[in-house]
């Protein structure tokens, strides 16, 4: 069984996420989804509309998605790649080079994103109708 990590916050949820989803159980047989807690974003200065809660329920319902664990802080990766036993870590290509350590545990995939939609265009559009 090949499987395949990624990491991410996914709140309001959209067409380009579930395209990312797809693509990245397309790696593989079994895809773990890593989601930022909500400490772990408010860390990073963000905050989600959902909670962590919310957008756990929300990945677990689709079909790509086999495991969903916690994202609490830019260390792990390396740890969550042994104990998963990660083949293939996947990220979107705005984060190209940032992860080609774990190169080292397992390989690494950098996907194009759905270049038309993003979770801060939804917000910044939402923002002024």
């Amino acid at each position: 069984m090949r499987r395949v990590i990624t990491y991410g916050t996914f709140d309001l949820l959209h067409y380009g996420h579930i395209r990312l989803l797809q693509r990245c159980k397309e790696q593989g047989d079994y895809l773990v989804v890593a989601l930022s807690t909500d400490e772990f974003n408010a860390g990073k200065g963000k905050k989600s509309y959902f909670s962590y809660d919310d957008r756990k329920r929300m990945l677990e319902a689709i079909r790509y998605v086999d495991l969903v664990i916690p994202e609490e802080n830019w260390e792990q990766k390396a740890d969550d790649v042994d104990r998963y036993h990660i083949d293939v870590f996947v990220m979107g290509d705005d984060w190209e080079g940032k992860f080609d350590e774990l190169s080292e545990h397992c390989e690494v995939v950098y996907l194009p994103r759905t270049p038309e939609i993003s979770t801060t265009q939804i917000k910044t559009d939402l923002s002024t109708k």
